[in-house]
């Protein structure tokens, strides 16, 4: 039985762990990931984490050079469940709601778009100016959904890895899967009585 396949596409916004994060969560659930990331993520990595950039591909199934513009998740007959984008830079949000397709980050986000397949896009950057918010308001229009990975701090987090983990989980339930990962308001935080809730 085929796996169920997630185009994973890190660009270079800071962040980069939430695209390391979002391929691990990828295994552990059993889903075929296939990953492209574009040269600035590569000066992100080395700034970010310790992580060499082999270290990042074997995380994956499936890796594709950022030029490889014929690549198999630059074809609408490729099936996927969705494309995730972690994290999603000003510019390859600026490209994706303008059709430029000027790498495989951006042709792979375009084809989910086509094909009308999720498309979520973990946005790294604040505060916005007017034409950031109204790419997000565009590719919005043409059915992705754009995730800005802010901490759910119901959860309880006491790192800052459990910060991204969320995150990342959250972003690869949008896609329909179920992770372990994704603790969920009413399965981690008690109700409050009545007696406090008229305390408040």
């Amino acid at each position: 039985m085929q796996k169920p396949r997630v185009v994973v596409g890190i660009s270079g916004a800071t962040g980069f762990m939430y695209g390391v994060k979002v391929l691990e969560i990828l295994r552990e659930l059993g889903a075929e990931s296939h990953l492209v990331m574009s040269k600035a993520a590569g000066l992100t990595r080395e700034h970010e984490t310790t992580l060499s950039r082999q270290d990042v591909i074997d995380m994956a199934d499936v890796f594709y050079p950022t030029g490889a513009v014929g690549a198999a998740i630059s074809s609408g007959s490729f099936r996927t469940a969705g494309m995730i984008v972690a994290p999603c830079s000003m510019n390859t949000l600026a490209c994706i709601a303008n059709g430029v397709t000027e790498n495989l980050v951006t042709r792979a986000a375009d084809v989910t778009l086509k094909e009308r397949r999720r498309l979520v896009l973990m946005v790294r950057e604040t505060p916005l100016h007017l034409g950031q918010i109204r790419n997000m308001a565009a590719v919005t229009e043409y059915g992705a959904i754009v995730f800005p990975p802010v901490p759910a701090l119901y959860a309880g987090p006491q790192t800052v890895d459990a910060i991204i983990t969320h995150s990342a989980a959250r972003a690869v339930g949008l896609l329909g899967f179920e992770s372990k990962a994704q603790p969920r308001w009413g399965e981690t935080v008690a109700a409050l009585d009545a007696e406090q809730e008229l305390a408040w």
